[in-house]
C-alpha cells in the first residue's frame, strides 16, 4: 500500500499527538534538512532517502494542518516556475528574473 499524505499524518498524530504549534514541524524540518546535508556531503543514499522522507512527512503534516495538499501545491507551484524567466548560477540552481510589475 502507497502512502498518502492522510495516512502519513494519521500515522503521525497517533504517534506523536496533535500539533500545537506549527512552527515545531518547520524547526524539526530544519533540522532533519541539516541530517539530510550531512548525508549528501557523505554520499550516503539509502540515508539521503530516509532523510528525504523525513522532510517530507513533516511536510505533509504541516499541510494537513492547514487543508492544503502537496501534490496540489507543487502543481500550483510549477504552473508558477514556468511563467517565470530564470537566471542560472552555473552550479544547477538558478532565481527567478522578477518583472517589472
Amino acid at each position: 500500500m502507497a502512502e498518502t499524505q492522510k495516512t502519513v499524518t494519521r500515522w503521525a498524530e497517533d504517534t506523536f499527538g496533535p500539533v500545537q504549534d506549527h512552527a515545531v514541524l518547520v524547526r524539526r524540518a530544519m533540522n532533519e534538512m541539516e541530517e539530510l546535508l550531512d548525508a549528501t556531503i557523505a554520499g550516503d543514499k539509502p540515508e539521503i532517502g530516509k532523510e528525504t522522507a523525513d522532510i517530507a512527512i513533516l511536510l505533509y503534516r504541516l499541510l494537513e494542518l492547514n487543508g492544503l495538499d502537496l501534490t496540489q501545491e507543487i502543481t500550483n507551484k510549477m504552473v508558477e516556475n514556468r511563467a517565470r524567466r530564470w537566471q542560472c548560477k552555473g552550479d544547477g540552481t538558478g532565481k527567478h528574473i522578477p518583472t517589472g510589475d
